[in-house]
């Protein structure tokens, strides 16, 4: 049978072309893929904001331990204000000055003597030959006679205890501006200036001594004969070659009604602890008043509590809930944080152990806890506990030590000196190093002859040269003394000696304490003439006993305690008899307390802070570790998806090809 074509042919539907996306099929794929890295980028984000949280507590820790460091110091809480009604007399008042009311009449200031010497034509011009001369300058009272003119007539001068010394003056300095420069560079306590008084022949020589009825000027000439007639003064005769303008006097002054003398304007040793500047004669008495700086003392308990408050509102911003916001601090249920918090509201609720003060707590001063955990201070509590007993207030913040013995007292503590009432039992004083002369010194002192000393004091060794004159024993004794505390060496080295005398025997003695100190004689022409042939020498010792019932280390007039609670404790005994010398008590106020508190939290090797924050940074630095190793692995998926994607793009490219030319073909074959 035939097959007859149909009229209608169906044709093959169109191939259309078709390709993927790879590039966008390969980015979906690895955001799939990169994942774990998503989580770890999201874990060290949280590690970073812990680590700004700790950066944010160390800060405000740090900032309150340099805070209350300042506040450690009992001398914060027991300065003293000291007041004048009266510009005239000045005063200030030192750690340990009574406090009280004082009444204080000026009638006269002490001024000093000056001198004027005759004038010259030229201020740079030689004088004299140029002979080397020796100025000596003693000091002392002019009494009697009259003065007329600046001349003294038929006076006396009795020189004082304070020591000669002299100007040398040769043909480098011959001039008048060369003598006011030697004795301004001598530091003898003149002051030399020149004055133009306009006349033919101008220039003037001032010489200024020392303020004080007693430091009125002799000066002797040695050498050459024209400074001799320039130079020359001696009250007490006709030899008088400069005139006086102005006459040294004291101080005339009266405390309380009691008259008193000084030689100097500044007075320090009329009352204990207050140092008086008069400044001008008063018409009615200066009222003074000596009292508690009570604003320093509220302003340190201020600065306690505002460093507190500072502190806890940064932890808190760090570690609480906000209701607000319904949102939880970074460091909220920190166990270091929480340790913080506790140990210091611990710290501060308990009362000061072993104090003596009157107030124990900070609530009996008017500081107490509010309910955010910050510090409020009752100001009018606080007020009355601070014009009650001023003084107490510094037991409840700083390190306070108190001795029952009223020779022995506190010195310092160390880090490891625990709270406590410690008794003290000494079995050997301080003693200082001294030598005593074996006869009376003789009182003469001759240039050449018997005018050198030679001695170590505490194994310094040093040389004087005496000046040349006639002393009694007293001022003989302030001469060596001044001589010797002079010298360079013992300067230096910060040693110093007292020169006393006792029927005209001269003792030189150390100043310091201990199994170090020292004196004695090793040479010079003067050692027989001053202390005899066979001075006794004494060697320094140093104190011995134990404290808190165990041997401690003596080192001059200090104790310390070497063992126990009262390791590092240091107390000093000035005298007085062996055996029980009473007890030392040291407390620890909140400020010691909280900054030790700090300084353990703080600590850059053990502490918690330093351990939290060196663990989250290891933490990061693994997490960044792994995302590099993911990172890696990433980029060997990428490269392989992209591959296969991309040849799977081609082969449906070869296929689409395929297609079209089968298609074409078939729509041949159908025509």
């Amino acid at each position: 049978m035939a097959v007859t074509a149909s009229s209608s042919v169906v044709s093959a539907a169109p191939v259309t072309t078709q390709s993927i996306d790879v590039s966008s099929i390969v980015s979906q794929l690895m955001t799939v893929q990169s994942q774990p890295v998503t989580l770890l980028q999201q874990q060290e984000a949280s590690y970073q904001t812990q680590l700004t949280a700790l950066g944010t507590v160390n800060g405000a820790l740090t900032s309150f331990q340099s805070a209350v460091q300042g506040l450690t110091s009992a001398s914060q809480y027991q300065a003293l204000n000291a007041t004048s009604s009266n510009s005239a007399v000045g005063v200030t008042a030192a750690a340990g000055a009574a406090q009280g009311n004082y009444s204080v009449s000026v009638s006269s200031l002490a001024q000093a003597q000056t001198l004027v010497a005759a004038g010259q034509t030229s201020q740079t011009a030689a004088i004299g030959s140029g002979a080397t001369t020796t100025l000596t300058f003693n000091f002392g009272t002019i009494s009697g006679g009259s003065l007329s003119n600046g001349i003294y007539s038929n006076a006396s001068f009795q020189q004082s205890s304070s020591p000669s010394q002299t100007v040398t003056i040769n043909s480098s300095n011959n001039s008048l501006q060369g003598i006011a420069a030697a004795i301004n560079a001598a530091n003898i306590g003149v002051s030399a200036t020149i004055v133009n008084d306009g006349s033919a022949a101008p220039y003037r020589l001032v010489l200024t001594g020392p303020s004080g009825l007693s430091n009125s000027m002799q000066i002797s000439v040695s050498g050459d004969a024209t400074l001799s007639g320039l130079l020359s003064e001696n009250p007490a005769t006709t030899t008088q070659d400069l005139t006086q303008s102005t006459a040294a006097q004291n101080a005339q002054f009266t405390v309380n009604g009691i008259s008193m003398t000084q030689s100097s304007n500044t007075v320090a040793n009329a009352i204990q602890g207050l140092t008086f500047t008069l400044s001008g004669v008063t018409t009615s008495p200066a009222s003074i008043s000596v009292a508690s700086n009570t604003t320093g003392i509220a302003a340190a308990v201020n600065s306690f509590v505002n460093a507190y408050n500072a502190l806890n509102k940064a932890v808190l911003g760090v570690s609480s809930y906000n209701s607000s916001t319904n949102t939880a601090g970074t460091l909220m249920g920190d166990p270091m944080v929480n340790a913080i918090e506790t140990q210091m509201h611990a710290a501060l609720n308990n009362a000061i152990a072993n104090t003596t003060s009157t107030y124990s707590s900070l609530d009996s001063i008017g500081v107490t806890f509010q309910k955010d955990g910050s510090l409020a201070i009752d100001t009018t509590k606080l007020n009355t506990a601070i014009s009650t007993n001023a003084g107490d207030i510094a037991s409840l913040f700083a390190t306070v030590g108190k001795a029952t013995d009223s020779l022995v007292s506190y010195s310092t503590a160390g880090p490891s000196t625990q709270p406590g009432s410690y008794a003290v039992n000494v079995t050997q004083l301080g003693r200082q190093g001294s030598l005593t002369g074996s006869g009376t010194a003789g009182l003469t002192i001759t240039q050449g002859s018997n005018d050198t000393l030679n001695l170590t004091v505490d194994g310094v060794a040093t040389t004087i040269v005496i000046p040349p004159g006639t002393y009694t024993a007293a001022s003989l004794a302030t001469q060596l003394q001044s001589l010797i505390n002079s010298t360079s060496g013992l300067a230096t080295a910060g040693e110093s000696v007292s020169v006393t005398q006792n029927s005209g025997t001269l003792t030189i003695t150390a100043n310091n304490y201990g199994s170090a100190s020292t004196v004695a004689v090793t040479g010079g022409n003067a050692s027989s003439t001053l202390l005899g042939t066979n001075p006794a020498q004494i060697i320094g010792q140093d104190v011995a006993g134990t404290i808190n019932g165990a041997t401690a280390t003596g080192n001059g007039q200090y104790l310390t305690s070497t063992t126990g609670n009262s390791n590092g404790l240091v107390v000093q005994v000035a005298g007085g008899p062996t055996g029980s010398r009473g007890t030392v008590n040291y407390s620890q106020g909140y400020a010691v307390t909280l900054n030790n508190i700090a300084n353990s939290m703080l600590d850059p090797l053990i502490g918690p802070l330093a351990a939290e924050t060196n663990g989250i940074n290891t933490n990061i630095s693994d997490i960044n570790n792994q995302i590099t190793q993911w990172q890696a692995r990433l980029a060997n998926i990428q490269q392989a998806l992209t591959q296969q994607y991309s040849a799977l793009n081609t082969m449906l490219g070869t296929m689409s090809q395929t297609s079209s030319y089968l298609t074409q073909q078939l729509s041949q074959l159908l025509r």
